[in-house]
């Protein structure tokens, strides 16, 4: 990065910065870990029973240890070909109207605010607003390294249960929205996309944003015809930057659908594993008449059900990768 002209080159240096991001995310846990560990090494030869406060520094030192480590075990099952990569995050609202799409876009907020703790960035690329309140559907671009790793774990359907604030009769309702991730995919990937095989449709932007929305075509809608797989951007303001948003996340499905394809087999084998279609929630949150999240696949629960919702996911994730990493030995 410091030598001469390495600058010039704009795409290819912000690969190379990703990259480096990437390997330190990886890196500096452990050599911290390591400077921990040589501190307490050093410092238990000095070591005496009268010597409280010494006996309290090395206890807090490897307390400190143990958490680093803790989080070093939970680093390692994101060992998948693509867990480093960003991540694009859909969500559809159900049936049952203004309530799912008022549930849509609580699990837009959850995930927005999940992304922010951990310093991602979270960009909308389309997204069509509820009638009423709330979206009927939303593509974000969650970009940070292991954002994909970490929410390949909410890919689902979840399902609310609360007193819904929009029934004059207080009456309890039941909503479901589908949330599906994908990787961002490299450009080193191979994966070949021919120009004689898209349909490119353009559009006027539907949703809230500056002076120029719903006055230009600049929203792209391209449709890969061998496969029917779609991609549409309406979040930047000229056609040329929405059209290669487009083809970006366009990439990422179609290298997702091929991945399906390959391992349709291996699935069909796994009798537990369970198709990512209504009626097959992985998460249940319920506000009425009691509160408690509850994960379907690993059964892990919580009744800090307003902690989960700003997007305190950390413990519903580790205890997914964990029972599927389980699963995968046993396949």
């Amino acid at each position: 990065m410091s030598g001469e002209g390495f600058w010039d080159n704009a795409e290819a240096s912000r690969r190379i910065v990703k990259q480096l991001k990437n390997l330190k995310v990886v890196v500096e846990p452990w050599e911290q870990a390591y400077r921990k560990y040589q501190e307490l090494t050093e410092l238990v030869p000095l070591l005496k029973e009268d010597d409280k406060e010494l006996i309290l520094d090395l206890t807090n030192n490897a307390d400190s240890l143990t958490i680093i480590i803790d989080k070093l075990e939970f680093q390692v099952l994101l060992g998948g070909a693509l867990d480093k990569n960003s991540a694009i995050l859909s969500i559809n609202a159900g049936a049952g109207g203004t309530e799912s799409c008022d549930w849509a876009g609580m699990l837009l907020r959850m995930y927005s605010r999940f992304a922010q703790s951990r310093g991602y960035s979270v960009i909308t690329t389309d997204f069509l607003d509820g009638e009423e309140a709330g979206i009927k559907n939303v593509t974000v671009l969650i970009e940070g390294p292991y954002a994909f790793g970490y929410l390949k774990a909410e890919r689902g359907v979840h399902r609310l249960v609360r007193i819904s604030p929009f029934d004059a009769n207080k009456r309890r309702h039941t909503s479901f929205a589908s949330v599906d991730v994908i990787a961002e995919i490299e450009e080193d990937l191979d994966i070949k996309i021919e120009e004689k095989d898209l349909r490119i449709d353009v559009y006027r932007s539907k949703g809230a944003g500056g002076q120029s929305v719903n006055t230009t075509d600049s929203a792209v809608r391209i449709t890969h015809t061998p496969t029917g797989i779609v991609a549409q951007c309406q979040n930047e303001r000229s056609q040329f930057q929405n059209k290669q948003t487009a083809l970006k996340i366009l990439k990422a499905r179609i290298y997702e659908a091929q991945q399906e394809k390959k391992d349709e087999e291996l699935r069909q084998q796994d009798q537990d594993k369970k198709k990512i279609e209504w009626g097959s929630q992985i998460r249940s949150y319920v506000l009425h008449p009691y509160n408690m999240v509850k994960d379907h696949r690993t059964d892990f629960q919580t009744g800090d059900t307003q902690k989960i919702l700003d997007g305190g996911l950390d413990e519903f994730i580790e205890a997914f990768l964990k029972f599927s990493a389980k699963e995968l030995k046993k396949c």
